[in-house]
């Protein structure tokens, strides 16, 4: 066949020995029923639309767009498909597929950013982000965090490509350094034993948001909070001014504009050597300067650190009431004195202190080791008080949920009880337990897994029951917990006063009783030193 090109651009039919395809096309999967399926119609129908190549010499032809087609041609066993031939620049190529490849809705995000750093990369002609969005229709901040996720780390990519995780969470977890990707990669599931047969876990990809959170908490951090000077270029030398750092994400404004004004450092490791040069030269600087420590625990022996018990923090807000005027953070005396963080939260920060264990504002004595009878008798009375309140809580909980009809099915049920029971502290999710029965055996026992297991054999009225309860258990976690009862018996009918008649009736027989098993020692006691 005479494959002579004679013009700039021409269709033909090309053997398909003479192609290739091309190494810079951004497209890197292809799913094989797709490939299947047009394969048969290329049986039937032939290849409709033409591939685009482009001329390597007289007997070789790259594929610039078509690579899928020519792989089902491939399959179908066709001799020949047809094809556009035009002479094209490697610019022109890469700019052809990643605009033909964009089109296509089923394009990986990964293919796209790929596609979109090789234009990058082009030495001639030389691209920008803004350009290269307005020759593909988007956004310059859609390119650049397309191009960020060039650099995630192989395991991201990984679970990105087997659609363990979505585009999404691969963008945030590529605007992270690349030690801390694996770390957030984790961050991105959740372990759930509800439905775990084989003693194994399931692991449940969370929503984006959680993400964003963790990182927000782990790794962000707003530079407007810093201790140290931000254009300090000489204080940690290797890694110069903030102000100039790639690593701020006020530096890339288009990758990062979901943070608005807010400027953070993205690398911990780099901000945390920074607070510790600056503490050590505030320290040489000042060497008077008293050094506390926001951290619970000791500090380790013969340090100059104070610990949080001997000092106490000066606020420098004003306080909101009369009540907080009195406390003694709130007041000045003539010990006040400035001293820095130099372990814990906010270390490398100036605070204002009273460290002087004779101040009267601020270090006030002890009590008595033995309190007197008013305060001891107070005490008391506050704890039966606390203790009648919590059993008559429950009683009341218990007898909501006892009033509670069977309308869900079981399958709604569980489903809706797991995730509350799932949401649940230890400890309330414990008190729930006992109501039903459900105890450690032993101290390694989990109660979460317990529990779930229990609802996994109960009956649609239990589960019901246990629906109303986790909601009121879990409402009261996030507002009055008094108002919350009190709206669910109202709900229910339950009686809450004669629960609560009940329950004071109990203590006060219960306290009658140990008292009058006290009487008969102490009389003897009594006898005994007169005797005596």
């Amino acid at each position: 066949m005479d494959t002579d090109i004679t013009n700039a651009t021409e269709y033909r039919n090309l053997p398909l020995a003479l192609l290739t395809e091309s190494t810079t096309n951004p497209r890197r999967i292809f799913e094989e029923s797709g490939l299947q399926e047009l394969a048969e119609t290329i049986r039937s129908q032939g290849v409709l639309s033409p591939l685009l190549v482009r001329p390597l010499n007289e007997r070789s032809f790259e594929i610039v767009f078509g690579a899928r087609r020519y792989r089902a041609a491939q399959m179908a066993e066709a001799e020949t498909v047809p094809v556009r031939i035009k002479q094209m620049s490697d610019a022109e190529v890469l700019e052809a597929q990643l605009i033909e490849n964009l089109q296509r809705r089923d394009v990986h995000p990964m293919e796209e950013a790929q596609g979109f750093k090789a234009l990058l990369d082009l030495e001639e002609p030389k691209y920008s982000i803004e350009q290269i969005a307005a020759k593909v229709g988007k956004a310059p901040a859609y390119v650049a965090q397309r191009l960020k996720l060039t650099e995630l780390g192989e395991a991201a990519v990984e679970a990105f490509y087997r659609e363990e995780i979505g585009v999404g969470h691969a963008l945030l977890l590529a605007k992270l350094p690349a030690d801390r990707q694996e770390e957030a990669l984790k961050a991105c599931f959740r372990e759930d034993w509800s439905a775990s047969a084989d003693r194994k876990a399931k692991r449940i990809l969370l929503p984006v948001r959680n993400l964003q959170v963790w990182v927000e908490q782990n790794v962000l951090l707003i530079l407007k909070d810093a201790p140290f000077d931000k254009r300090d270029a000489h204080l940690v030398a290797i890694a110069g001014s903030c102000v100039d750092c790639p690593k701020r994400t006020g530096h890339n404004k288009l990758l990062f504009s979901d943070l608005g004004k807010q400027d953070a450092c993205t690398d911990p490791s780099c901000h945390q050597a920074k607070v510790d040069a600056h503490l050590a030269k505030t320290i040489a600087a000042k060497p008077k300067l008293v050094q506390i420590s926001t951290a619970y625990g000791k500090p380790e022996e013969g340090s100059s650190v104070l610990p949080r018990s001997q000092y106490v923090a000066i606020q420098e807000e004003k306080p909101k009431d009369k009540g907080e005027a009195k406390r003694p953070q709130f007041k000045t005396c003539k010990f006040t004195t400035e001293a820095i963080v130099a372990d814990g939260e906010g270390k490398g920060e100036i605070h204002k202190v009273c460290a002087n264990p004779a101040c009267p504002v601020h270090h006030q004595k002890k009590q008595p080791s033995k309190p007197d009878a008013s305060f001891k008798a107070r005490q008391e009375k506050e704890r039966r008080e606390a203790a009648i309140a919590n059993t008559t809580g429950i009683r009341i909980l218990a007898a909501i949920t006892a009033a509670v009809p069977v309308r869900l099915m079981k399958r709604d049920l569980l489903f809706v009880t797991e995730r509350l029971a799932a949401v649940l502290d230890e400890n309330r999710l414990t008190v729930i337990a006992r109501q039903h029965g459900i105890k450690k055996a032993k101290d390694s026992d989990s109660i979460t897994k317990l529990f779930l297991a229990y609802l996994r054999r109960a009956e649609e009225s239990a589960l019901g029951s246990v629906l109303v309860e986790l909601t009121i258990v879990l409402s009261a976690t996030r507002s009055n917990s008094a108002n919350v009862l009190r709206d669910a018996a109202a709900a229910y009918k339950v009686n809450t006063d004669a629960i609560a008649l009940t329950v004071k009736q109990e203590f006060a027989a219960k306290e009658k009783a140990r008292t009058q098993k006290k009487a008969p020692a102490n009389t003897a006691a009594a006898k005994l030193k007169k005797t005596a």
